[in-house]
């Protein structure tokens, strides 16, 4: 009887399509998997080394004996491999590589599913089957909606210091579990629809914040195994709440165990400095016309959303693979083939990984960071757009805090900052963003931005925060600015939680909380966000007074709602507003009530509309409005 053949890990067809750029599961072929061969159980390596002279696994299953397990050059793709047998989870390991010029250079696997704490560099064995998903409800319905038509507003978190261990570790880092426990409590208290992760992808240093990636393939070891990863992602989806991970395909970290000079030469980065380097940064960009490092990343993203069950992705930095001289002075960059300075390479593979993630799973969000006027960053898969799912609106973001730090008495000639973003506002799938990045750097919390005494401050978020949610677009909210953070954030202490023993504080969480239940409520806050059809302005033009108001619709014409937001000190008495229809207005918000730490100014709990015509408007309201405050009326 013939012998029957041995099964081979990496076939010709996996090297042929992972050369290609096609290989989607590449991820279950390169790196250590367990196996099985002649009948003995072990581990197989694989690793892509095209230009090594010889390459080695080393690791404590074999006392780091750099010369006990040479691998073998499976072809011309530069795809090593090798079967050992007897070696367990949660062994070391690294590939030796022997570069043409003679270097032995030690590096982390590229694939590995788990890393050795920092500041060790090596990478870890583990298995990722076996989990006890329990979220399958939660990605069924997930992957039926039209995100565009759904509420959602994302809570962006860091888990390192989101609450601190009162365990005494220098850290103090909460594993995953517990983070799990604390942090699923709090969403649904608070009623957000998304969390979004900052720094879950293994990286060397804690003041990166993640964004100087070494291990694309492993959630970072500072908060446990991947399957302490895999019990937060279950428990929030069990709970309702979707999970976005920050990922950062646009440059990566030069830490000798990781990509750069991978096997001597410049196989992830390009071997050009002045595409390959960027210089503000201190890190190396991916080559994104070469197709291994193009599969590499659009598999990342798979293996993100099949392995970890994972809802989207918000890419970093998005500009500066767009624009080849992003950062860069004359003689830094070099001009594609028609001589201008857009990435040729980078916007087709935007186009790929879309195509590929979004049209095999149209419930995926894929969220664009893109701080420019950059056309068609949203859009259908196929198109002429890069075919991402929401756009951060970065020039919201920056007129919204840029008029929120103005004195009152100067924002009358700024007027135009909260009304200009509607003006370009079809033209994406928009999230608005006040995000980490605006609270840092000596840049203020949200609260410490606003002017005036600290009771003010309080007050001009609260207005702030309510124009914020009744504007156009999906909302991401940085951790702690929902309940006035007055400090920085910093990644090495958690929030001030101490601080919701201060009424000011307890009031804003409180508002938070209001604004967002009714955010969930009601349709018009989230239904329409993409068009004219959903918004009206009732008067943009109120300058003089600083008041603005306008109406958001539902797609059935019931429950719209109607926003009138006075940014000044002043109280506005007999304050007339236009609106829509002979309606009776009732009070939804009133940003002013004591219990959110207002001063107590009243605004009657319902109002009928009378004919008398205001700013182009047929009928009218009059009412009191309190100083910085905000009224929400439903009609």
């Amino acid at each position: 009887m013939e012998k029957e053949t041995q099964k081979v890990f990496i076939s010709e067809a996996d090297q042929y399509l992972f050369s290609q750029g096609t290989h989607y599961d590449i991820y279950k072929k390169l790196g250590a998997h367990f196996s099985v061969e002649k009948g003995k159980q072990g581990v197989y390596f694989g690793v892509w080394a095209p230009n090594a002279v010889q390459v080695h696994v080393i690791g404590s299953f074999n006392g780091w004996n750099e010369e006990a397990h040479p691998m073998e050059k499976l072809g011309p793709v530069g795809i090593w491999g090798l079967f050992i047998p007897n070696v367990g989870e949660g062994t070391m390991y690294k590939f030796l590589i022997t570069a043409q010029d003679g270097r032995k250079l030690y590096k982390a696997d590229p694939f590995a599913n788990y890393a050795e704490l920092r500041p060790g560099t090596a990478s870890i064995i583990t298995d990722l089957s076996g989990f006890d998903w329990q979220d399958s409800k939660w990605l069924s319905q997930r992957d039926e909606k039209d995100w565009n038509r759904e509420p959602m507003a994302i809570y962006e978190c860091h888990v390192g210091s989101f609450m601190k261990h009162p365990d005494g570790t220098p850290e103090g880092f909460y594993n995953y579990r517990q983070f799990a426990d604390r942090l699923v409590e709090y969403l649904k208290e608070m009623k957000f629809t998304h969390v979004e992760l900052m720094g879950i992808a293994e990286h060397p240093f804690d003041g990166s914040w993640g964004y100087q990636v070494t291990g694309y393939y492993a959630p970072t070891s500072r908060y446990g195994t991947p399957k302490d990863f895999m019990y937060l992602v279950n428990k929030l989806h069990k709970a309702g709440i979707g999970v976005i991970l920050d990922w950062v395909p646009a440059h990566f970290a030069t830490d000798a165990h990781g990509l750069g000079e991978f096997d001597g030469q410049c196989i992830f980065e390009h071997p050009d400095p002045r595409l390959g380097e960027h210089p503000d940064w201190g890190t190396k960009i991916f080559n994104y016309g070469k197709l291994e490092v193009k599969n590499f990343l659009i598999a990342n993203v798979l293996f993100w959303l099949r392995e970890f069950h994972v809802d989207g992705i918000r890419v970093d930095a998005v500009a500066s693979m767009l624009y080849l001289d992003y950062g860069k002075q004359d003689g830094q960059w070099v001009p594609n083939q028609y001589g201008g300075h857009e990435n040729l390479e980078a916007i087709e593979f935007f186009k790929h990984m879309n195509s590929v993630v979004r049209g095999t799973y149209p419930g995926f969000l894929t969220v664009a960071e893109e701080s420019t006027a950059w056309p068609n960053v949203t859009g259908d898969i196929g198109g002429d757009s890069l075919g991402f799912a929401f756009k951060w609106n970065m020039g919201w973001m920056h007129d919204f805090c840029e008029y929120m730090k103005l004195d009152p008495l100067y924002r009358k000639g700024n007027h135009y900052a909260l009304t200009f973003a509607m003006t370009y506002n079809e033209s994406e799938k928009y999230i608005l963003p006040l995000s980490h990045d605006e609270v840092v750097h000596l840049k203020c919390s949200m609260v410490k931005k606003m002017p005036g005494y600290t009771v003010d401050k309080y007050a001009n978020l609260r207005v702030g925060y309510t124009y914020y949610f009744g504007h156009c677009g999906k909302k991401l909210l940085f951790m702690g600015q929902e309940f006035g953070q007055e400090r920085e954030w910093s990644e090495a202490r958690e929030l001030d939680w101490y601080l919701l023993e201060e009424d000011n504080n307890k009031g804003m969480k409180a508002y938070v909380g209001e604004l967002l239940k009714l955010y969930n409520k009601y349709p018009a806050f989230y239904e329409i966000d993409d068009s004219w059809a959903g918004f009206e302005w009732m008067n943009a033009d109120d300058a003089e007074n600083s008041v603005y108001s306008f109406v958001r619709k539902s797609s059935t014409g019931r429950n719209n709602l109607l926003f009138v937001l006075n940014m000044t000190p002043v109280k506005r008495e007999g304050y007339t507003v236009g609106v829509p229809k002979k309606k009776k207005y009732k009070l939804l918000l009133n940003s002013d009530e004591e219990r959110f730490g207002g001063w107590g100014n009243k605004i009657p709990s319902e109002i009928p509309a009378v004919k008398e015509p205001c700013h182009f408007h047929d009928y009218s309201i009059t009412f009191d409005l309190p100083p910085y405050g905000a009224a929400v009326f439903v009609f």
